[in-house]
């Protein structure tokens, strides 16, 4: 169900204490697509739902762990350690 990886990615992102409307209206969103059977009402409602993600991804903290650079100084890390 759309609904369920909705609420996940909006616990991932940590954002529902910076923007609980938009992400209640998100998960409105994603509830009324799961809940829809007619194709124009779920495009409408994808294209939405859509709009509120970007706009909760776009607020979100940026992680402290997992990206490029900490990855990068992860190896440099190991190749010191090792005496390379």
């Amino acid at each position: 169900m759309i609904s369920d990886r909705v609420r996940t990615e909006i616990e991932q992102l940590r954002v529902a204490d910076i923007a609980p409307g938009q992400a209640a209206l998100a998960i409105s969103l994603a509830e009324t697509y799961d809940d829809t059977e007619a194709p124009t009402a779920r495009a409408v409602v994808a294209r939405e739902l859509a709009a509120a993600m970007k706009t909760l991804r776009a607020l979100a903290p940026v992680g402290e762990e997992g990206d490029v650079v900490d990855e990068f100084k992860r190896k440099r890390d190991e190749r010191r350690a090792r005496g390379a």
